[in-house]
């Protein structure tokens, strides 16, 4: 296994914008640090999760993954245009009486995303399985990729955490921008 190769496609995948990054931004700039981590708690948990079921159920994904990937394309498309929406339209002047950023929406959002669903059902076949089958790599792997993901998604807080005053100045723009990158990620998603 190219071990290079490898890191760089985790890496690249896990940090760069997608809807769970963009999510975790806009939270912690509309609802603060600690809404951020505990999405990013649940994020985590199904992220690896998803690498499990992804490794245990290999062979059964790849006869059907064309329509899982159609069905999961189509949810997680109207589910990004929905958060969009949301955060486009989002007043931070009043304190929302319902707190979208949990736990469960962070844990349920990875399941809908399909960079994280694609990711997942690659990830392992393309670079674990070809060269080792036993389960104990096959662990390590799914652990040190889960990892890569905290990671990155941490990454996502802090950078939140640290600019915070500089977004909640701009807080419409931001917004409106954060939205733009969720409905991007929705049309992006269908090419």
């Amino acid at each position: 296994m190219d071990i290079t190769a490898f890191l760089l496609y985790c890496v690249i995948v896990t940090f760069t914008p997608g809807p769970t990054n963009i999510v975790i931004l806009s939270t912690v700039h509309n609802n603060g640090t600690k809404k951020a981590l505990q999405y990013t708690y649940g994020a985590t948990i199904a992220f690896g999760l998803l690498l499990i079921i992804s490794a245990m159920l290999n062979t059964m994904l790849l006869e059907i993954v064309p329509k899982i990937i159609l069905i999961m394309q189509l949810i997680g498309s109207l589910y990004m245009f929905y958060l969009a929406y949301q955060i486009c339209k989002a007043d931070t002047s009043k304190q929302a009486v319902k707190q979208t950023a949990s736990f469960r929406s962070g844990f349920l959002m990875q399941f809908l995303n399909p960079k994280v669903v694609l990711f997942t059902v690659t990830v392992i076949p393309s670079f674990i399985l070809p060269y080792y089958q036993a389960l104990s790599t096959v662990i390590i792997s799914v652990i040190g990729i889960t990892i890569i993901g905290f990671s990155a998604f941490i990454t996502w807080v802090l950078f939140g955490t640290i600019f915070k005053t500089f977004l909640q100045k701009q807080k419409k723009i931001v917004n409106v921008c954060m939205a733009l990158f969720l409905a991007y990620s929705g049309i992006v998603n269908w090419m």
